[in-house]
């Protein structure tokens, strides 16, 4: 099938210096991405260090994108907990806004689950939700959670709750799994975690990637998409090949948070809470040189 090639970014949280949310600098970053050329926006995953947020403050600032005037379809926020409760509350609480879905870790505490846990869980959410606008896009990052999305795992839920599993993330930074996923479930929307997948994930069959270094350049990134096929694909993904290099070598969240404030030319961008610590000074030459191959976030 041929699909809508697409860019989902997810968006950093900004903190004021007592570390509560900065809603106004969030806004104005999830904003810019959009009028960057990103399709949408996936708050609230890693990315937003969303495992160290509150239920509150991820509701709070997901209203504030809504109430700002983004569509709400055009919002896949992160709702994955350890708690099924939780999780239940966040993609309740997201579907009635009218979000597109939602992105859905497993629980990922407890490590080595079996699979019939992981389905348990996913099961008593969509059961407890109860609303079939609800749409799931489930997030696979092993290296994170513990708990992988397994091909038997998809194919249970998707024949357990058709239309329900819109679509996955997979973070898991092996491709073979992505087109594993692909070629098994080409009704998915599949997303790569990265951007220099996107010539493979769009010509296997793909949705596009959520990738975190599109908050850094998304601009870039569009380019690549409306590029392919044509020849300019490859100078374009060269570019943005090379600003996700330089992040690889860096602790991730702090160095996007970082290059995000040089871009914007505001130290308030560049605030994380523990257990993450601000970028070292030995890291600002290669933040420095990532933002030089981006250009200015809305290039």
């Amino acid at each position: 099938m041929t699909r809508t090639i697409e860019l989902y970014v997810p968006a950093i949280t900004p903190f004021t210096q007592d570390l509560s949310v900065d809603t106004g600098r969030f806004v104005d970053h999830c904003q810019a991405l959009l009028a960057a050329g990103a399709h949408g926006l996936a708050p609230f995953g890693t990315t937003s260090e969303a495992a160290s947020l509150t239920l509150a403050e991820r509701m709070t600032a997901l209203e504030a994108l809504i109430a700002a005037g983004i569509d709400p379809v055009r919002l896949i926020p992160g709702t994955g907990c350890p708690a099924v409760g939780d999780c239940v509350t966040l993609s309740k609480h997201a579907t009635e806004l009218g979000c597109r879905g939602t992105l859905v870790l497993p629980p990922f505490y407890y490590k080595n689950v079996p699979e019939d846990g992981a389905f348990d869980a996913y099961a008593r959410m969509i059961d407890a939700v109860a609303d079939d606008r609800l749409r799931v896009y489930l997030y696979h990052i092993p290296q994170m959670s513990g708990v992988p999305i397994t091909l038997g795992l998809i194919e249970r839920l998707m024949t357990a709750f058709p239309g329900i599993i819109a679509g996955l993330k997979d973070s898991s930074g092996d491709w073979e799994n992505t087109r594993a996923v692909i070629d098994a479930f080409p009704d998915l929307a599949t997303y790569s975690a990265s951007e220099s997948l996107i010539p493979r994930n769009a010509a296997g069959g793909g949705a596009g990637c959520i990738s975190a270094s599109a908050n850094v350049n998304p601009a870039g990134i569009r380019r690549l998409i409306d590029a392919l096929g044509t020849e300019s694909e490859a100078a374009c993904h060269e570019q943005v090949s090379a600003v996700r290099t330089i992040f690889e070598g860096l602790p991730l969240i702090p160095a996007i948070k970082a290059a995000v404030a040089a871009q914007r030319d505001d130290v308030g961008f560049a605030t994380v809470r523990p257990p993450f610590v601000a970028m070292a000074d030995a890291h600002q030459a290669k933040i420095k040189k990532a933002v030089i191959a981006a250009g200015p976030q809305g290039a």
